[in-house]
């Protein structure tokens, strides 16, 4: 039985980065004795709540289990504190899904090759894909001398070239993911930070 005596987190939200999730709040504060917390789940196909894999926890978050990896399927938590026999009233998130809600890093360069007419740079994408996923990276890059125009290319590849470039010119590029699904979603991931090369001469 909920009680009105112990307060219900407060805060709840649901935080997700490269399809990794976790649920957090803030702490219920009690004069004497140490809360719990107690996580539930329930998907968009199964009207039930289920336990995950955090009842009566002492920290204040919960990170989702392997079973709800899947990024289509929609998802509620629900969170409640026990004090001994006393438990506050559930908090519920909004519906979650991982496709639409989670947020994609940036890729991580992992070699840039400088001649003098182009950059080779090899990425790798911020998380493993699924079937049906298709990565774009877009990059945009410029002159580090006039930082006012931009250009921009887009590529399907790990392994790509900025061509055209000027000899012995200082360039910097900024790389970010677009992320289509196969129920024609596009997400756009965060911006990697910008990093400048000088071409050589021929």
């Amino acid at each position: 039985e909920s009680s009105p005596h112990l307060p219900a987190p407060k805060d709840v939200m649901i935080y997700s980065y490269n399809f990794r999730s976790l649920l957090r709040w803030s702490p219920v504060k009690v004069d004497r004795g140490s809360v719990l917390y107690t996580v539930h789940f329930k998907t968009g196909a199964f009207n039930q709540w289920d336990e995950m894999n955090c009842t009566r926890i002492t920290q204040t978050e919960c990170g989702f289990p392997w079973s709800l990896k899947e990024r289509r399927w929609t998802v509620v938590l629900r969170v409640r504190a026990e004090l001994g026999q006393v438990t506050s009233d559930w908090v519920e998130t909004d519906p979650f899904v991982a496709e639409r809600n989670t947020t994609i890093g940036p890729p991580k360069v992992n070699s840039v090759t400088v001649s003098s007419d182009s950059l080779l740079i090899s990425v790798t994408p911020p998380f493993g894909s699924e079937a049906g996923d298709f990565l774009q990276y877009h990059v945009s890059y410029w002159e580090n001398a006039t930082c006012t125009t931009k250009k921009e290319t887009k590529m399907s590849n790990t392994l790509f070239k900025i061509r055209n470039l000027k000899e012995l010119t200082l360039y910097c590029f900024r790389i970010h993911i677009e992320l289509m699904t196969h129920s024609d979603l596009h997400l756009h991931g965060l911006q990697s930070v910008p990093e400048c090369y000088r071409t050589t001469i021929s």
